[in-house]
């Protein structure tokens, strides 16, 4: 089975997906508190009062909800400022309704650069600094295609004064994103494994 793996510098960022229990529980919370309600300012809906039991519930799931997905899915929040910056990286099938999906996004996210990774090759990348809709966030996608996968790192920013600060590392971690499979000795005979040492 395909997974993702990544590295994040431990000094700049928390990850989210891993940390049962206690460890990371508060950069959870917070990292649900704030797409939360990033979601409700988009849809136009009041703070509810209750908004934070509810980011606090979703926390507790989380952890478990991340392991289901069994590596396909890795996220962090920013380590001085939880609040301030999400990131989140899938492994996605690439399958004939993903791929209609992506080519039917509106015209507004053709506006992409290539985006180079040692692993996954030349992807794009599109940064929205300033969307147009005031009510939307700040945020940044890289996306490759693997051919049979689509590897997508989305980061979703609480602030648009400091995105263009933050981006930068969300670009260093970018990079770092590969795919890897598990195969048992054996297990395909057409693939030969080289230890990279």
């Amino acid at each position: 089975m395909s997974r993702l793996q990544a590295d994040a510098p431990a000094d700049l960022w928390v990850p989210v997906t891993g940390s049962l229990g206690f460890r990371g529980r508060r950069h959870r919370k917070a990292a649900i508190g704030m797409l939360l309600s990033q979601a409700n300012q988009a849809a136009g809906a009041a703070p509810r009062p209750g908004g934070g039991a509810f980011a606090w519930i979703l926390s507790q799931a989380a952890p478990l909800l991340m392991r289901r997905a069994a590596g396909r899915v890795l996220v962090w929040v920013w380590k001085s400022d939880p609040e301030l910056l999400v990131v989140m990286a899938q492994l996605q099938e690439a399958t004939p309704q993903a791929r209609t999906a992506r080519a039917m996004m509106p015209m507004e996210y053709d506006d992409t650069e290539s985006f180079p990774n040692p692993f996954l090759g030349v992807g794009e990348k599109l940064a929205m600094p300033l969307p147009s809709d005031a009510r939307t966030p700040p945020f940044a996608t890289y996306t490759w295609d693997t051919g049979s996968h689509f590897v997508t790192v989305t980061a979703v920013c609480a602030d648009r004064e400091r995105f263009g600060t933050v981006i930068g590392a969300v670009d260093a971690v970018a990079r770092t994103i590969r795919v890897a499979d598990d195969l048992r000795v054996g297990e395909s005979p057409t693939v030969l494994r080289i230890d990279p040492a």
